[in-house]
């Protein structure tokens, strides 16, 4: 999907997508091993390895959702390649609150500060869900786009799935 990032509203964060006691925030190079390590727990290996590479840039291309100390979901851009948004995740007990769009929209924002016009969001999940927050469009024909040679099983082995 595509996002026009010269089209988003530069006034986020505002009240409407706060979460009453989840904090978005960035996260700090400290934190890494433990964010890295929760995300491969919780979400598999792909999506920590592209964890792991947003803290090689300065700042980090990611975002975090905690409760408290404890983390509940992530969002990451230019980590599958320049300019795409994701992986992103958020626990299944916080789903549904609103935590998945701050996250999305904070990357996005961040992105579109940087410079970049749109924004790639690769192998979609949720397509309704990216349509509604961010006015993101179908790109056709752009399955399975940049994970067409990539090394992992086929698909129907434990670690193929598409992020």
């Amino acid at each position: 999907m595509l996002v026009k990032l010269y089209n988003l509203d530069e006034t986020w964060p505002d009240s409407s997508l706060a979460v009453p006691g989840i904090e978005i925030r960035k996260p700090l190079g400290a934190e890494k091993s433990l964010i890295v390590q929760w995300v491969r727990e919780n979400f598999g290996e792909v999506w920590a390895s592209e964890m792991d590479i947003t803290f090689s840039r300065a700042p980090v291309s990611c975002y975090i959702a905690q409760q408290g100390r404890e983390m509940v979901g992530f969002a990451c851009y230019d980590a599958t390649a320049l300019g795409y948004f994701g992986p992103t995740a958020v626990a299944e007990s916080f789903r549904g609150q609103g935590i998945g769009k701050a996250l999305l929209l904070a990357c996005l924002l961040e992105m579109k500060l940087k410079g970049y016009g749109y924004a790639i969001i690769g192998w979609i999940g949720p397509q309704e869900f990216y349509e509604k927050a961010a006015g993101a469009v179908v790109i056709p024909d752009s399955t399975p786009g940049i994970w067409k040679n990539w090394l992992y099983k086929e698909e129907n082995d434990d670690e193929a799935t598409l992020p």
